[in-house]
């Protein structure tokens, strides 16, 4: 199922498939995903399992073997990622596609301070003296609306607080200024207010830079209210895209039960609905 953007695509993906060889031969993470992404924000949204991450990761061939990654196409601003050099992603990653994890905070490094860290990010990809990394890094601190950059820039990683540590994250992910990010459930582990404040930081750098995003996340309210478009994702597939906007209107059986299993205040069940396998529609989007 292919998705159109809302403007010119950055990112084209057609027919993904990723597998993992298993004892009984292999066992397909993704199979046959296709999407376009332009300069906007677009959420994957699925259960655990669902693909999602391993999707992200395969954009930037960040699969480590036995993994195998197959596509027609992954082709970003006219580079075929593919059958691109190593040499030739390294230059793409960090530089024009930069991605942060989930749990982003414990990617840091524990023994090199955080401000060190996205320095050297920083000087990787440009080339920057040390005077200028540092005043490029407490500029992205301050965009990141970290309250005293210059204290913050000498903390390790152990020394700043959960919402801290996700936008010194995202910080570092957007300081060589890259023009897609693909951010794994950024947000996951944060309480709603401090994830609302990492989310407004998150679509103000996106508007300002120009920026494109895929969102990635199994909150579908959540990604209802941020992003432009949603896939749904289901064992591997993409059942079912939208805009935002048009989710409460959405046909998949899969994608309406995860709608009805979402917990409302004006809610009275006793329980919620549980998701069934329907073979109708297992077949084309289970396993």
């Amino acid at each position: 199922m292919t998705v159109s953007p809302s403007a010119t695509p950055l990112l084209t993906v057609e027919n993904l498939r990723v597998r993992f060889p298993s004892r009984t031969g292999y066992t397909e993470a993704v199979r046959g995903v296709s999407f376009t992404v332009g300069r906007e924000k677009l959420g994957i949204v699925g259960e655990s399992g669902s693909g999602k991450s391993v999707t992200g990761r395969s954009l930037l061939r960040l699969v480590a073997p036995p993994g195998e990654v197959t596509a027609d196409r992954i082709e970003f601003d006219g580079t075929d990622l593919l059958h691109a050099s190593e040499r030739k992603m390294r230059e793409i990653r960090g530089q024009r596609i930069s991605m942060v994890m989930q749990d982003p905070k414990f990617s840091l490094n524990p023994v090199m301070t955080v401000g060190r860290q996205i320095a050297e990010a920083y000087r990787v990809h440009t080339k920057a003296s040390r005077s200028e990394a540092r005043r490029r890094t407490l500029d992205m601190l301050g965009a990141v609306r970290i309250r005293d950059p210059e204290r913050v820039f000498d903390l390790y990683p152990h020394e700043v607080s959960g919402g801290m540590g996700q936008r010194i994250m995202i910080a570092m992910m957007l300081i060589p200024d890259p023009d897609l990010l693909i951010a794994d459930e950024p947000t996951s582990a944060l309480d709603v207010t401090v994830q609302m404040q990492v989310l407004a930081i998150m679509d103000e750098l996106c508007s300002s830079r120009g920026m494109g995003l895929i969102f990635i996340s199994h909150d579908l309210n959540l990604v209802a209210s941020f992003c432009d478009r949603i896939l749904i994702m289901y064992a591997g597939r993409v059942v079912e895209s939208c805009r935002a906007g048009e989710l409460h209107a959405a046909k998949h059986p899969y994608t309406r039960g995860l709608l009805d299993s979402l917990p409302r205040l004006d809610d009275d069940r006793a329980e919620l609905p549980v998701l069934t396998r329907d073979p109708a529609w297992a077949a084309e989007g289970g396993r």
